[in-house]
């Protein structure tokens, strides 16, 4: 730990912070006084000596497929420079506990791994998860005590706990399987817990963002073996920011407007006589609607029709990122959010009509943006977030309005971060090796491809 605190205090730690974070003076100060307080929290949660051991996983931000990942289709995603960081170091007790001043505290046997149903939408219930997936296929599990901090808003969109989950499983892999766990297996194993132990359904596009990093392209045909393709891009040369919006709904209570949305679409496929829409061509769909109305609800129809929409717009978007076409990439971006709020439909829910803060912002956002930038729901919808690209020299205006409409706190300025969960490596860092030392951590992450 004195080692540790050593580093971070002379900056000999910041090549290593700023692949995560970015190379700005004032981020590297708040990083050091970030890390420096994450491991001074864990002497006083856990005493004694031990040596620890430092990692992150990184929120994510869904740029492409909105709600496509489930019916096995394509999405476009980026690990961003929100995280959680854990402070981490084996016991001999066979207990996890996790200490975090932003969520309950987690303490799981790792020998009582049958899932607990008062555990639901805990942190104990991703632990537990992640401990049963993996010793389900074979792999190390073990100890441990670990003091953790985030910045990743909780209902905010950017995944906070396919954040977490990410961070046991590589913690897990880290610790007990030396490093051997790739990053899709990771992922999965997350995904196993969020839906069977946490209780919420979900997709595999937020843990697999989580623990590649970059931005990627993934596709979801085959579940079990999903392609992941990371796409280059200089965003920073775009002369473009993304602004993540906060409209103040939480997610906490719209589990059943996911439950029907992954379900309706997959009603249509039943109806059809598959099990998910990428089984068929949206033709196949056009062409039958006469039938389908009898056996699903209108909205299940339009909602297929954004899925077969937003999967082809994934591909459209790859390509124009890959010839330089930002002013394209930006154009089917403010598709992708019009075809999410009129045929997904996922921009308000239902059952709490008078609470529209999404649309709220997207209106305000079109009013700015139309023609200069772009704009849309940002992941599950129904409440929290909207995302938006924005010109620099737009970018005091457009936050100065959302934060008078939704608050100081609710604009988010995110960096896409290269690396995903991983280790992170500052141990005998001088200023000469610091470059070299982060690039051997990196190249053996789970976040590396």
């Amino acid at each position: 730990m004195s080692e540790l605190l050593d580093i971070l205090n002379a900056g000999k730690a910041d090549d290593v912070l700023g692949e995560l974070y970015g190379s700005a003076s004032a981020m590297l100060q708040k990083q050091r006084q970030r890390y420096i307080g994450l491991i001074e929290e864990y002497t006083h949660a856990f005493r004694g000596k031990r040596d620890i051991e430092l990692f992150s996983a990184p929120g994510r931000t869904e740029v492409g497929g909105n709600h496509t990942d489930h019916n096995a289709g394509r999405v476009l995603a980026a690990a961003v420079d929100l995280d959680i960081v854990a402070a981490v170091a084996r016991n001999d007790e066979d207990v996890i506990r996790v200490q975090s001043g932003e969520y309950p505290a987690a303490t799981v046997r790792i020998d009582e791994l049958a899932v607990v149903e008062s555990e639901q939408f805990t942190p104990s219930a991703l632990v537990r998860g992640v401990c049963a997936r993996m010793k389900q296929l074979g792999y190390n599990i073990g100890s441990f005590d670990a003091c953790t901090t985030s910045n990743v808003p909780e209902g905010s969109g950017l995944s906070s706990s396919a954040a977490f989950e990410v961070l046991v499983a590589t913690i897990l892999n880290y610790l007990y399987n030396d490093n051997s766990i790739d990053t899709v297996t990771v992922a999965q194993i997350s995904q196993y817990a969020e839906n069977e132990y946490f209780g919420k359904p979900c997709g595999l596009m937020d843990q697999t963002t989580c623990a590649v990093g970059g931005l990627v392209t993934i596709d979801f045909e085959d579940f079990e073996n999903p392609v992941v393709k990371k796409v280059d891009l200089n965003f920073a040369a775009s002369g473009f920011s993304v602004v993540i919006v906060n409209t103040g709904g939480s997610h906490a209570d719209l589990h059943g407007d996911y439950i029907a949305l992954e379900h309706e679409m997959k009603a249509v496929a039943r109806a059809l006589g598959g099990d998910v829409l990428r089984r068929f061509s949206r033709q196949k769909v056009l062409s039958n609607i006469p039938y389908l109305r009898t056996q699903v609800s209108d909205r299940a129809i339009l909602r297929a029709l954004h899925f077969y929409g937003d999967d082809r717009r994934v591909v459209d978007q790859v390509e124009a990122l890959e010839r330089n076409d930002f002013e394209g990439f930006l154009d089917l971006v403010v598709e992708s959010g019009y075809s999410s709020w009129m045929w997904c439909q996922n921009c308000y829910s239902c059952s709490n009509v008078e609470e529209q803060g999404i649309s709220v912002a997207l209106a305000v956002s079109e009013r700015i943006l139309k023609g200069k930038g772009a704009w849309r729901v940002h992941g599950g919808g129904f409440a929290g977030t909207i995302q938006a690209f924005v010109p620099n020299d737009l970018l005091g205006q457009y936050v100065g309005q959302m934060r008078a409409i939704f608050g100081e706190d609710s604009c988010h300025e995110l960096m896409i971060r290269p690396v995903g969960a991983t280790r992170v490596e500052m141990r005998g860092l001088d200023d000469s090796q610091s470059q070299s030392s982060w690039s051997t951590a990196k190249s053996k992450a789970p976040g590396s491809m």
